[in-house]
Parts: structure tokens; sequence; C-alpha cells
């Protein structure tokens, strides 16, 4: 069965546009910037996912605004044809996987898709990669599930996500799946200490599901949101394609993935949510200034003013930036 990915970078990172703003002086979305590395997070990203995914079978979703950043198109510029598919607005996580995943839908229907956000720090790639792995041959058995990856927290962080493991899977073969019990969002740090004591782990928000399971979700759980990108799978390849996806995200309200779709999901429905443990792996979202400096001093990334950060001439010309 093939494996297609969607890589999620259609979002403003907003709560970090301060602290770029002191790096660099613009207002880059944190996902083109080169914090650590040569490379930027969505760049990282994809060098994950193309472990598993061949590059013209990855999406990546942006803001059509994004492209008026120089790094931002020259990121995108080579990627194949057809699969860097542009937002025309920012409409939470819900729109921001449908669009992506209409185009998926259009090209590879019997698939197998990954969802990857783009703004995560990953020490053990190959290990974490080896996880999603797990979780792709878990759909292929059993294309009832949708499989998120929950790692295993090093701390109690009010700021995530928490995913209760529940039962095992029936069709576990050794993959580790077990069924989601409960979500947890930004919980109380004593709250978050109790679930870690539980067993919970930090939901990563990467998920491994077919791409006609999620459809089948989006029609059960928010009909209207399915009707409306129907109207957009429609028209995708031809000369009516852009306008109808203007006119649909004109009116469309916000939906976020989790809390609109993913928690409402009852024990009875027929798609089962499960979770794969990653252990062993040091995960980190950087959406804060205050985890991205935590996550650089992880790096050994310590000293930001003599050396430890890239020159901003370099980052602003597209020049190779240089870490010291």
């Amino acid at each position: 069965m093939l494996r297609c990915g969607i890589a999620l970078a259609a979002g403003e990172g907003r709560r970090l546009q301060p602290f770029i703003h002191r790096l660099r002086g613009d207002a880059l979305p944190k996902q083109y910037v080169r914090f650590h590395g040569r490379r930027s997070m969505l760049e990282q990203t994809i060098s994950r996912a193309e472990r598993l995914i061949p590059p013209d079978r990855l999406f990546i979703v942006v803001g059509r605004g994004h492209l008026e950043f120089r790094e931002a198109a020259g990121q995108l510029a080579a990627r194949p044809p057809g699969t860097v598919i542009l937002q025309p607005a920012n409409k939470e996580t819900g729109p921001g996987i449908l669009l992506p995943l209409m185009h998926l839908v259009a090209r590879h229907p019997d698939s197998v898709a990954v969802i990857f956000p783009s703004d995560h720090y990953i020490a053990e790639a190959e290990l974490f990669m080896d996880h999603v792995d797990l979780a792709c041959r878990a759909v292929e058995r059993d294309p009832n599930q949708l499989i998120l990856l929950g790692v295993e927290p090093h701390a109690a962080e009010p700021e995530y996500g928490y995913i209760l493991p529940g039962r095992r899977a029936t069709d576990d073969a050794g993959a580790g799946v077990k069924r989601v019990a409960r979500f947890f969002e930004k919980p109380h740090p004593a709250d978050a200490e109790r679930l870690i004591r539980a067993g919970a782990l930090w939901n990563t928000f990467v998920m491994v599901a077919r791409p006609a399971s999620l459809l089948d979700l989006v029609r059960r759980l928010a009909p209207w949101l399915y009707h409306d990108f129907l109207k957009i799978q429609r028209v995708i390849g031809t000369g009516r394609e852009q306008a109808v996806t203007e006119e649909v995200y004109q009116t469309l309200a916000p939906v976020n993935f989790s809390k609109g779709l993913l928690e409402r999901v009852t024990p009875d429905h027929p798609l089962q949510v499960s979770v794969i443990p990653v252990r062993g792996v040091w995960w980190s979202d950087w959406g804060s200034e205050q985890r991205l400096v935590a996550g650089l001093e992880k790096t050994g990334c310590t000293d930001w003013d003599n050396g430890c950060r890239p020159p901003l001439g370099g980052i602003m010309t597209g020049e190779t930036p240089k870490w010291y």
C-alpha cells in the first residue's frame, strides 16, 4: 500500500514572532527559520518524513502569504510539482489538514497518510520514524484505525496536550498500539504530574490513518466542513480550483482538528483512535520562546550573544547559515 504524507506548515507562529523579530528583524513564520543546524524546522520535518515517503507523495500546506518571504519560497522551490498546497487563510488545523488531504486523495486515494506538524524538534529522528513506520503497518493491517504518536514525557509540561492510553488494541501485532482512553489539553502542572504517573503521553499530533477514514470522520462529525471541502475536491486540477478554494475559505469557520473532531470520537464510532507510545526520544514542540530556548540549550546552544545563533546577514541573504 502506498504511503503518503502531509506536512502542516500553514501557521503563522504568532507566539514566537517577538523572538524572531529580535533575532532576524522580520516576521518570517517559525517553521522556515533555521534555529538549529543548517535546516529550518520545516526542512527537518521534510527530511524525517522522506525516510518513509517519496518526495512526490509528500504534500506541504503553507500560507499563501508565506511565499512573500525569500527564505520560505526558497525552501519550497524544489518540491515536486503539485505538492505545495497554498492555503488562502489560516483556519486552524481542521482545514489545514483537509485542504492537502483533498489533493492527496485526488492522486492516491488508496493509501496510508501520515500527518506531520512542522514546528517540532526531535533529537532521535531515526527512532521516531521507526515508530511512524510501526503505525503505518498497523493501519495497513487494520484500516479502521487512526493512530497518534505519544511521546513519553520527561517533565510535567502544562502547555502540551496529553493522551491517556487505554486497553491494548486487538490487532496489535507487537506494535504497542493502545486505544486512547482520553485526551487532556494543557492541564494544570499538578494535574500534568498526576497524568504522567498514570501513564499519559505527550500528544505529538503526528498521526497515521487511511484518507477515507479521515474523510468519514469529518463527514460524521462536521458534515458542513466535509461538504465545503468536497467542493474543492471536485475542481482540483481544473481552472476553477483557485476560485472555488477562495470562495470556500471566505466563509469557512476555524476548526481545531483535535478539539473539534478527534476528542469527539465515541467508543462506538467505526474509527478507532489509538496511540503508539514513543520512548527514548527527546521531542519538543517549539511553539513558545521558553520551549525554544530550552530546546536549544538541550542541544548545547547556550550563548546567544557569542556565536550560538545564525548570522543574520546569512539568513537574510539566503546564504547557508553557519553555527558555531
